[in-house]
């Protein structure tokens, strides 16, 4: 071999290892500069909020986990949720949201359709080719990913398609055991390409649960960040009765006003707000006015509150606790819930095992045992009942 060749070879190999560091550890750096925890101190937690905690079943409305490339099972050193760590926290049910598609230099004020961050991360994470050019095979992967570790977890992680299957997961939790719940949803029904029909395919892997929108307009409805902002359209009007005939809980998170007074006004279901907060204790546009609070008090349905800056203005759980008690205080306990948008790029205080700290808190603004009951998952468990239909 000739030394020229010989420096050419070397250089190959040189680009295969850089490669294959990119595809082993792009992943990890991406979710780690993304998925934070800010290190700030916890409250202090007592002896009575412990007592009561494990005591809960503890429903979160939304995460963005099955995003990313990690094992669900497996303890992971980044980001905010696992299935360990959710055992930890003692959650009952965790909504594992389908991110399909996010714009470039994402804001909460405006952003096209017309760019996407996602299909890149698909490379990356060295995901089928069919969800490299498809929003829809991008969901139905993650629907396939989490029906894939509730398949391996064996009898740790249930996954609710039915009230039956709810049902069943709470008796099982009466043992020491104390599995797990998922239940599949999506950040933005812009998956379903322009074709109505195929909501009938997300259904059948498991979708349960849907926001309309995300970051940008799409062909249902405008979303709080996008550009023109509108409401429902017909395709949306059709998207949001077919889910409730179907058994698919509808979530106005990301919604326009618009596109969440259209819904409020057609839905004949409870409706869900999965993961925000209320522009009544953090004025931020894409939390929820008191009009929009009552509306969805009106169908039954319940708020999600977060845990990160742009719902609650801080990473501190008091500040969760007040959002919640301004819900209580103006439609009552009942439609107070929990939706913590964990691993959706967001940076929050505490990870899901130590979700004491939200319990801590709302003793501290004063509430009930009874009240933090239903306000950390009593009441998005009834909404969950209500909003599917028997298998």
């Amino acid at each position: 071999m000739t030394r020229r060749r010989k420096i050419l070879a070397g250089i190959g190999i040189l680009l295969v290892v850089a490669l294959g560091g990119f595809f082993i550890l792009g992943p990890g750096i991406v979710e780690r500069g993304m998925n934070k925890i800010d290190g700030q101190p916890l409250i202090p937690v007592s002896d009575e909020a412990k007592a009561l905690h494990a005591t809960l079943d503890i429903v979160d409305l939304h995460s963005d986990t099955l995003l990313w490339k990690r094992d669900l099972l497996e303890r992971a050193g980044r980001g905010h949720m696992d299935l360990p760590r959710l055992r930890e926290g003692n959650v009952a049910l965790q909504v594992f949201s389908s991110v399909t598609k996010t714009p470039k230099g994402q804001n909460y004020d405006a952003n096209s359709a017309d760019t996407d961050n996602i299909t890149l991360l698909t490379v990356v994470q060295m995901q089928p080719i069919r969800t490299w050019t498809s929003l829809l095979e991008r969901s139905l992967w993650h629907a396939r990913k989490l029906e894939a570790a509730v398949d391996t977890s064996r009898t740790d992680l249930y996954q609710v398609w039915s009230p039956e299957d709810l049902d069943r997961l709470l008796r099982a939790r009466k043992d020491a055991t104390k599995p797990v719940g998922a239940l599949f949803s999506a950040e933005g029904l812009q998956s379903l390409e322009g074709n109505v029909d195929n909501l009938d395919k997300l259904y059948a892997a498991g979708m349960r649960m849907a926001g309309l929108t995300h970051f940008f307009d799409n062909e249902l409805a405008g979303s709080m960040h996008g550009l023109k902002k509108g409401g429902l359209t017909d395709m949306g009007r059709e998207t949001v009765r077919r889910m409730e005939q179907k058994g698919m809980i509808v979530d106005i998170a990301h919604c326009s006003h618009q596109c969440v007074a259209d819904i409020l006004v057609m839905a004949k279901r409870p409706v869900v707000s999965s993961h925000g907060g209320v522009q009544a204790t953090c004025k931020v546009n894409r939390n929820l006015t008191d009009e929009e609070i009552r509306g969805v008090a009106k169908t039954g349905g319940v708020i999600g509150v977060g845990y990160w800056e742009g719902a609650v203005c801080s990473t501190d759980p008091h500040a969760t606790a007040k959002a919640m008690k301004h819900i209580r205080d103006l439609v009552g306990i009942e439609h107070v819930a929990l939706g913590s948008d964990y691993d959706g790029a967001t940076t929050v205080r505490f990870d899901t095992s130590q979700l004491t700290q939200v319990t801590q808190a709302l003793l501290d603004e004063g509430f009930t045992e009874d009240e933090i009951r239903a306000a950390m998952g009593g009441n998005a468990l009834r909404v969950i009942r209500a909003g599917l239909v028997p298998q």
